[in-house]
């Protein structure tokens, strides 16, 4: 099929009942999503929808190009079955995240993989140079979509709420601090593309990547703990991304670690203990390259020594951060992911747990400590994921579980 010439994805059919039988086939690409490939009668069985149903509606996703056929496979007694998978061309989104140390583009499809993928680093992003390229890379990979292009849904972009935010941690000037601050990045991207942007905060957007495609298809409520320059959360309660009043909710670097042992004198917040800045610093304080704190070289020598010291002040700042989530949320787990390298990632979730054994837990049950599946893409990825499950999940609440 000529996608420029395709039908509009999930066109509205029909008038007294276009809402419910819209709501009937997102279910049914939620089932297929959740579930891989599967054949007709195992979606009826699934989504409690007749098979009459779900012969009309896979039909018609088949023709909007958004399903395929598989090729039938053959049981011993009866027809053989024929699986029904999205179909990777079916949409496309793109995710960009706008972070502290560099900006991700990612090119993602129907199926939530990454088809292509471009990044722009830097010390501190300075809104003259970041802003032109937020337009050009996302048009480039528009473009490389060619005949397909018709078929990109929205765009993504997930970024801190305050990018100026602990700007005197970074050495940053009140001037860089307030142009952040005042700027809406939303409605930056939104003025240089036709296609609708949806916006959220980066560690919310890693949330919903973790929750989407990751350790969320088995775990329903849970905190998210993102380890980037800075660190941050996301919650989810009941397999929903729990936003708050403000969209802030599960905003973990804020925590206070101890009590004020002065009047006046603020304590130190998570952000000071557990951010991958303070392993930049240490490096940088014996004139090692601060880079290494993001790839493997921070356990090799000469960076180790002190990574293996941020290790053990990072899981001690954790361990108070889940012992008090618990304490609130009574939570099933804590899932904890970053942009180091994923031995570090093992590394600090040992010695994290090795911390949690020297609190207090009485009253409190023991909730289970686990490692994120997604990595540095998460906060791009769920960028991504918004449009596509604006478009094409259940819920308007975007993440409803069938």
């Amino acid at each position: 099929m000529n996608a420029q010439l395709a039908p509009p994805l999930l066109r509205p059919r029909g008038s007294n009942h276009v809402g419910m039988r819209q709501f009937n086939e997102r279910v049914v690409l939620q089932a297929i999503r959740q579930h891989g490939s599967l054949p007709k009668a195992d979606l009826a069985r699934l989504t409690h929808l007749t098979a009459q149903t779900i012969g009309l509606i896979t039909t018609r996703l088949e023709e909007d190009g958004l399903l395929l056929r598989h090729q039938p496979v053959r049981g011993r007694i009866g027809q053989p079955s024929v699986p029904l998978a999205l179909n990777p061309d079916g949409a496309f989104s793109i995710g960009i995240k706008v972070g502290r140390r560099n900006t991700d583009w990612l090119l993602v499809d129907f199926t939530g993989k990454v088809r292509q993928r471009l990044t722009l680093p830097y010390a501190f992003p300075d809104t003259a140079v970041l802003l032109p390229a937020l337009s050009t890379h996302m048009h480039t990979l528009r473009d490389s979509l060619g005949p397909l292009e018709s078929r990109l849904v929205g765009i993504g972009v997930a970024a801190p709420f305050q990018m100026g935010g602990w700007h005197k941690m970074l050495g940053l000037s009140d001037a860089q601090s307030s142009d952040w601050n005042a700027l809406d990045l939303g409605a930056a991207v939104q003025a240089m593309t036709d296609l609708p942007v949806s916006f959220a905060k980066d560690t919310s957007a890693a949330c919903v990547a973790e929750l989407v495609a990751g350790r969320g298809r088995d775990l329903k409520t849970f905190l998210y703990i993102f380890i980037d320059t800075f660190v941050g959360g996301g919650l989810v309660v009941n397999s929903h991304l729990h936003s708050g009043l403000h969209g802030n909710a599960g905003a973990v670097a804020s925590l206070p670690m101890q009590l004020p042992s002065t009047p006046g004198t603020a304590p130190d917040q998570l952000v000071a203990h557990a951010s991958l800045w303070e392993l930049e610093q240490r490096l940088l304080a014996v004139d090692l390259d601060p880079t290494a704190a993001y790839d493997d070289r921070a356990l090799m020598a000469p960076f180790v020594a002190e990574t293996q010291a941020w290790v053990a002040q990072a899981a001690a700042a954790l361990a108070h951060c889940v012992v008090s989530g618990t304490a609130f949320l009574d939570l099933e787990a804590v899932v904890i992911d970053g942009s180091l390298c994923r031995p570090l990632l093992e590394l600090l979730l040992e010695r994290t747990r090795l911390a949690l054994a020297e609190f207090n837990w009485e009253g409190l049950w023991r909730t289970d400590l686990v490692a994120g599946s997604i990595g540095s893409d998460a906060r791009a990825l769920g960028g991504a994921l918004l449009p596509l499950h604006a478009n094409f999940a259940p819920d308007r609440d975007l993440f409803l579980k069938t």
